[in-house]
């Protein structure tokens, strides 16, 4: 009996320490966004980081850090690229300048509507894989915005009335659009943008009606036309060592559950894109259709972007825009 007993101490102490050797396996990652709480991309973060603790019991926990509290913005792809965090999400042509594919997506009037993005997006996809592979990353989803529009205070009927406007710049190609039409590009990233308002910084911006909601941009501006520039998406990635880590199992979970964040993530940005625009004419935005002397203006920017974005990417380049044409 003594030895049976101690035995099933020893039993006992071996499933405690069997239980302890598991549990040191599950993984806490986190995971830095430059966008409010309430945002619909964090919605879908948040919604993606349940669906992976549900699937893999506790295993692999993800917290969301949002509103750019753990990282800016710009820095958040590097940290996610030097392991300071395991997976992050940031606004993908932030990055056009480690590589022309990266812009591909906020080339303006290349793809204004959903269905037009999701082909661009599937033509770009294995370059834009490629790319951050080469960085160390591995895609897991995108999302994209609504399309983009032009906020302001005054009038504007063509590009012309842009000319002397504090002009928000947040990537290459809103920098090149200032530039174009003679207003003074001041880099704001979306975190900063409400403090950027109220202090006159900004006074003219492209962006889409999702951020004019987030930042209360009728608080400060007072025209929006809705110009549907292009159809700009973030990404979400993770550091390829954190992934390899993880067991086969937990990384079909990440994947699984990153094709569900996906499928849901488009869906809720064209079903919010309605509801935004609601929302900046019941706080008394004057939302309005572009005229047809700024919407050549604009798109004669457009053909010159596009031309020069295509220089910049080469044969990668050619062969997205050509992929593009064929969908």
């Amino acid at each position: 009996m003594k030895v049976t007993g101690k035995l099933a101490r020893l039993g006992i102490a071996a499933a405690a320490l069997l239980a302890s050797t598991a549990s040191s396996f599950a993984a806490n990652w986190v995971l830095p966004s430059a966008y409010p709480p309430t945002n619909y991309h964090v919605e879908n973060l948040n919604q993606f980081a349940k669906d992976i603790d549900a699937a893999t019991k506790g295993e692999l926990k993800i917290t969301v850090h949002p509103n750019a509290s753990l990282f800016k913005a710009p820095d958040i792809k590097r940290a996610v690229q030097t392991g300071q965090a395991q997976a992050g999400e940031v606004l993908l042509s932030l990055h056009e300048n480690e590589n022309p594919v990266f812009g591909i997506d906020v080339v303006p009037f290349l793809a204004t509507s959903f269905e037009q993005s999701k082909k661009l997006y599937t033509a770009s996809k294995p370059a834009i894989e490629q790319a951050l592979d080469k960085q160390g990353l591995k895609l897991l989803y995108t999302t994209p915005w609504p399309p983009q529009g032009v906020f302001t205070k005054k009038d504007v009927n063509s590009v012309a009335d842009l000319k002397g406007l504090k002009w928000r710049a947040y990537n290459v190609g809103t920098s090149r659009i200032a530039e174009m039409v003679g207003a003074q590009p001041v880099t704001v990233q979306a975190a900063e943008l409400p403090q950027a308002l109220a202090t006159s910084v900004v006074d003219g911006l492209m962006t889409s009606s999702a951020t004019g909601v987030d930042s209360k941009i009728w608080e400060s501006l007072t025209h929006y036309y809705d110009t549907q520039a292009w159809i700009p998406k973030n990404v979400i990635f993770v550091n390829k060592a954190a992934f390899a880590a993880l067991d086969a199992a937990t990384q079909k979970a990440v994947t699984d559950a990153a094709a569900a964040a996906e499928t849901r993530g488009w869906s809720m940005a064209a079903e919010k894109t309605a509801s935004y625009m609601e929302t900046l004419k019941k706080n008394g935005m004057q939302v309005l259709e572009p005229s047809a002397e700024l919407k050549t203006g604009l798109s004669a920017i457009g053909a010159k972007l596009t031309e020069d974005w295509s220089k910049k990417a080469g044969a990668d380049g050619a062969a997205i825009l050509d992929a593009h044409k064929k969908m």
